[in-house]
């Protein structure tokens, strides 16, 4: 089974708005919380990629 780790932005005290991220066997799979059906694999750099690009846009 895999264990998802919310966001610490994750909006709403439910929580139902957030992404969401696991590492199971040493890959990267990240997800949202509303589809959680559809999950996008990541590798390590492509992670950094989006995370270093949605910074740029804040």
């Amino acid at each position: 089974m895999v264990q998802w780790q919310k966001s610490s932005f994750s909006s709403g005290s439910d929580g139902a708005s957030c992404i969401e991220l696991a590492a199971p066997e040493g890959h990267l799979l990240l997800r949202e919380s509303d589809d959680p059906a559809r999950i996008l694999p990541l590798s390590r750099d492509g992670l950094a990629g989006l995370l270093h690009s949605l910074a740029d846009h804040e």
